[in-house]
C-alpha cells in the first residue's frame, strides 16, 4: 500500500530530473551526421579540454581556466562562509545564549527576498558613489573601488549562501547530546579539548552539508558574476549560459554541463568520505 504513495514522486523525478539529465547527456555525446541524423562523438568534450590552442599549458586553456577560476572562487566563498558561519551556529546552539531565535530570524529574513534583488542591492552598496564609499568618506577614510572585482563576486556569494552554511551546522550542534559534553568535562577535559575532540567531530555532518550547499551553487553561479563582476569575470555558469542562450550551441553547452556535474559529484563523494572517516574516528 505504501508503494502507491511513492509512485507520484517517482514519476515526478523521472520527468523533471532523470529525463532532462539524459537529454543533456545525449546532446553532449552527439553531433549532426551526414544524413542529418545524430552521430556519436566526443568532440565537444575534447573541445573543452583542448580549447582554441591545444598547445597551451593545460590550466591556461580558455575553458579549463574558466573552470579553475570558478572552482577557486567557490572554494574561497565556502571557506569564508565556514569561518563566519560556524561561530554563529555555535553561539546560537549554546544554552546560555537567549536571543538565538531572533538571530536565526535575522539570517532567514534575506532568504525570503528574491535572489536577484539581493544581489542587485550590493550594486548600490559597492558602486563608486554607493553606501560603502559614502560611509568611508564620512569617516574620512579612502574610498574603495571593489565593484567588478573578484572580491565583489566572493562577497556576493558569501552574502547569498551564508545561511546555507549556518543552518546545517546549527542543526547538528542543536541535536548534540549535552550529557556527552558534561561527561567529558567531568573526566577533566578543558573547553578546548571538548571542542576539538568532541563538539567539532560530532558536528561534521552539518559542516559537510553546509560546505556542499555552498560550494555547489557557488561553482555554478552566473547571476552574481554577471552583476557584481560586470561581465568581466567569466565563470563556468556564464559559459554554459552563453552556449545555450547566446551562441545556440546546445551540444557544447551540454558537454560543459556534464563535466560540471561530474566535478560536483566527485566533490560530494570526497566530502562524504571525509565525513565517514571522521565519524569512524569519533566512534573509536
Amino acid at each position: 500500500m505504501k508503494r502507491i504513495f511513492a509512485y507520484p514522486y517517482i514519476v515526478w523525478l523521472a520527468i523533471f530530473i532523470v529525463a532532462p539529465l539524459l537529454l543533456v547527456l545525449y546532446y553532449s555525446l552527439t553531433t549532426v551526421g551526414e544524413g542529418g541524423g545524430a552521430a556519436f562523438t566526443l568532440e565537444h568534450y575534447a573541445r573543452f579540454f583542448e580549447g582554441a590552442y591545444p598547445g597551451q599549458p593545460f590550466l591556461e586553456r580558455i575553458y579549463v581556466s574558466v573552470m579553475v577560476k570558478s572552482v577557486w572562487l567557490a572554494l574561497i566563498s565556502t571557506a569564508v562562509c565556514f569561518a563566519l558561519g560556524y561561530p554563529v551556529a555555535y553561539i546560537m546552539a549554546g544554552r546560555e545564549y537567549e536571543n538565538k531565535s531572533f538571530l536565526l530570524f535575522l539570517f532567514l529574513v534575506p532568504m525570503w527576498m528574491n535572489f536577484l534583488l539581493r544581489t542587485y542591492a550590493w550594486l548600490t552598496i559597492l558602486e563608486q558613489n554607493g553606501v560603502l564609499n559614502m560611509l568611508l568618506s564620512f569617516l574620512r577614510l579612502p574610498k574603495t573601488d571593489m565593484l567588478y572585482t573578484d572580491q565583489a563576486v566572493v562577497l556576493g556569494m558569501v552574502y547569498n549562501f551564508l545561511p546555507f552554511m549556518i543552518l546545517p551546522i546549527y542543526t547538528s550542534l542543536k541535536k548534540m547530546d549535552a550529557s556527552l559534553i558534561e561527561a567529558a568535562q567531568d573526566l577533566g577535559a578543558n573547553q578546548r579539548t571538548v571542542f576539538t575532540r568532541l563538539v567539532f567531530p560530532l558536528s561534521l555532518p552539518g559542516v559537510v552539508s553546509g560546505v556542499t550547499m555552498v560550494f555547489m551553487p557557488g561553482v555554478t553561479t552566473f547571476i552574481i558574476s554577471n552583476l557584481l563582476g560586470g561581465g568581466q569575470y567569466f565563470l563556468i555558469g556564464n559559459l554554459i549560459e552563453q552556449q545555450f542562450l547566446k551562441v545556440g550551441d546546445w551540444r557544447f553547452g551540454s558537454a560543459i554541463s556534464v563535466i560540471l556535474l561530474a566535478l560536483i559529484l566527485i566533490s560530494m563523494g570526497v566530502f562524504k568520505m571525509v565525513d565517514k572517516e571522521q565519524n569512524e574516528r569519533v566512534l573509536i
